[in-house]
Parts: C-alpha cells; structure tokens; sequence
C-alpha cells in the first residue's frame, strides 16, 4: 500500500513540477505553476490525496 501512495506523490510532483516549468504565471499568484519547487509541492499534496482517495487499507 506504501509503494502505491509514494508512486502517486512522486508522478503527482514530477507533473506539478513539469506544470511549473513550462507553464510559468507571469504574476507569481498562481499556485501551480508560479514556479517548478512551489509546483512539485502542490503536485505532490494532489497525487497524496489522489493516494488516499483510491487506495485501500491493508488488514496487517
């Protein structure tokens, strides 16, 4: 179930962080795509949630 969870952290902040690269706000105020650090971080909270909304807990 771990393993499950941290892949979708790690696909979740890669896609933030490649939103963040290449889709720049010209503001700043953007949460996702201000820049690639603050756009890996929201990623990956997004794929943590997305972990806990489909995953199922184990009986260990």
């Amino acid at each position: 179930m771990w393993i499950k969870i941290l892949i979708f952290i790690v696909v979740g902040a890669a896609a933030g962080a490649l939103l963040g690269y290449f889709g720049q706000c010209s503001s700043g105020s953007c949460p996702l795509t201000a820049n690639p650090f603050r756009g890996a971080i929201y990623g990956a909270v997004m794929g943590a949630l997305l972990a806990f909304s489909f995953t199922r807990p184990s009986n260990n």
